[in-house]
């Protein structure tokens, strides 16, 4: 009797940990997927994922082949093309607070926002990074 109860505990304790380890690892693949900009600290990619993650955005990076007073164009890592919309409220940030002006040409960003009907994208904040 004493050894089935011994066997429970154990099994108890395998399962628990086996579980951990399996919510440990689920993390660590969702935050692996995160597209994170490049050479931040980890204080920056934590203001960065908050940032984000208030925002419920979905992300887009690639080369900035033109821009006006109001909207971008991206050039994806596919080949293909991205209208970026931005307004006074859309957040541009790198390493410090950044400005419209910080986008240039040939630059790479990220951009996090939401889809538009018509296939462009409305942008909620817009990543610049030094090597990005």
């Amino acid at each position: 009797m004493k050894k089935i109860i011994l066997f429970i505990i154990v099994l108890i304790i395998v399962g628990a940990g086996a579980f951990w380890g399996g919510m440990k690892y689920q993390q660590n693949k969702i935050l692996s997927q995160r597209p994170f900009p490049p050479n931040l600290s980890p204080e920056q990619r934590q203001q960065f994922s908050q940032r984000v993650g208030r925002m419920g955005t979905n992300f887009l990076s690639g080369e900035v082949i033109s821009k006006d007073e109001k909207s971008l164009t991206l050039n994806l890592p596919d080949g293909s093309t991205k209208i970026i919309f931005f307004s006074d409220s859309t957040q541009i940030s790198k390493a410090t607070e950044g400005s419209i002006e910080d986008i240039e040409i040939g630059k790479q960003i990220m951009v996090g926002g939401e889809p538009n009907s018509d296939g462009s994208y409305t942008a909620k904040i817009i990543q610049l990074s030094p090597r990005f």
